[in-house]
């Protein structure tokens, strides 16, 4: 499958652009997406797909069955928008006010059903089977998560032997280039409440009050101290308050103030260390000034930790595909999550960024994912819909010639 040549792919885009606008114009949060499942539905309709919805979520499950015995492997697209109104300046904008496809699942969920179009017209050549994975809830609803609960990695009857997904990217990599690597390639993701309770009173008399406000704000310092005195250098983490709440007027002391964070960290021991530390910090100041702390912490994703043959496989498909000049390996992880992470716990696969930004605009300077104004040119599509065809083709022939995916060398690692 060649994605220059490929009349098949060729002919995917028109259909594909048609079904990413239509997503992108009715934007769905959560983990119910009606109006979205109805047109991943849709535009599956007719393939031989063996197709079962979510219990808990508005998730789809798709298994193509390869004309010849092998394993199964699996293609992930998230479905979900973000509570974003839509700045961007399309002709396709969000018509849902207050919701936007600002990171671009749009993109992915249209390239998925590519995917599985190419992959249908190839049945005959597949020597397995391979699970088109739908889901909802990837930001911040742990949609990952129900649908590995519900059986998604044993659609097929037997585990999948690899797991592939993609991201766009608005901003940072050109268009067109895609990018993995070994190991960590994004961060876990944790959030962070504490509330503080003291004493209120009068602003003229703090001596005869207990003020959670002064506490909060030595607490937000020493925690940024906290976290580049105990946590490696070279395992790092970033802990950022993103809201901080307290008080109704200048003059009153409050009883209670509040604030929240998001930490991030790239592996399981920094991930346990900043936790820890929050815990030790925030329980120390409030003791230091008679206060009282309730710290709220949740994990809510692991890192997104890429096995590295799958990794280096990935990249050799995505060279092989495009071009040496197209497919790099990321110098380092990225502090974004994603709750792909939750898959790659389970079984080996990688997650490859694929830039996305339109070519008049700076890959630099261009609004980021989440942005208001964050654009996805839809030349993508194709690209990541032959890229993720291509993985599972190309896997399911190496486990039928009886190889293992192979070991990275030097020169691949190293570049």
């Amino acid at each position: 499958m060649n994605a220059s040549h490929d009349a098949d792919v060729g002919g995917l885009h028109d259909e594909l652009v048609r079904l990413r606008h239509a997503l992108h114009r009715e934007p769905e949060t959560g983990l119910d997406l009606p109006r979205t499942r109805a047109k991943v539905l849709a535009a599956l309709d007719g393939l031989p797909l063996e197709i079962s919805t979510g219990k808990r979520l508005g998730s789809v499950t798709a298994v193509l069955r390869g004309a010849r015995p092998g394993p199964a492997v699996l293609l992930r697209g998230d479905m979900d928008a973000l509570p974003v109104q839509e700045e961007s300046g399309v002709p396709y904008a969000s018509e849902v006010p207050g919701v936007m496809h600002a990171c671009g699942h749009d993109v992915h969920t249209a390239a998925l059903v590519g995917a599985a179009r190419l992959l249908a017209a190839r049945r005959d050549e597949l020597a397995g089977d391979v699970v088109f994975m739908f889901q909802p809830g990837e930001e911040g609803h742990g949609g990952a998560r129900l649908m590995v609960e519900e059986g998604v990695l044993d659609a097929a009857g037997s585990r999948v032997v690899a797991a592939y997904g993609l991201h766009v990217f608005s901003t940072v990599l050109p268009l067109g280039v895609v990018a993995t690597r070994p190991g960590p390639l994004l961060a876990a993701s944790d959030a962070v409440t504490v509330t503080v309770t003291g004493r209120g009173g009068h602003g003229s008399s703090p001596h005869a009050a207990a003020d959670p406000v002064q506490a909060v704000c030595e607490m937000v310092t020493a925690l940024q101290t906290m976290v580049t005195r105990t946590v490696d250098v070279f395992d790092p983490a970033v802990l950022t308050v993103g809201s901080l709440h307290a008080g109704t007027a200048h003059n009153v002391i409050p009883e209670t103030a509040r604030f929240e964070a998001t930490v991030r960290s790239f592996s399981a021991a920094t991930q346990r260390a900043v936790r820890e530390g929050v815990h030790r910090t925030v329980q120390g100041v409030a003791a230091a000034h008679g206060v009282r702390a309730e710290v709220d912490y949740q994990d809510l994703y692991p890192p997104t930790v890429n096995d590295a043959d799958e990794a280096a496989f990935a990249l050799r498909t995505a060279r092989d595909l495009f071009g040496a000049g197209r497919a790099v390996e990321a110098p380092q992880p990225i502090a974004g999550s994603e709750d792909f992470s939750l898959v790659l716990q389970e079984v080996p696969g990688a997650f490859l960024g694929l830039g996305a930004c339109p070519p008049d605009r700076d890959p630099a300077a261009a609004p980021m994912n989440h942005s208001p104004q964050a654009v996805y040119d839809d030349a993508v599509l194709v690209d990541a819909a032959a890229l993720l065809a291509r993985l599972a083709t190309d896997r399911l022939a190496l486990a039928a010639a009886g190889h293992a995916v192979p070991t990275p060398s030097p020169a691949e690692t190293s570049r």
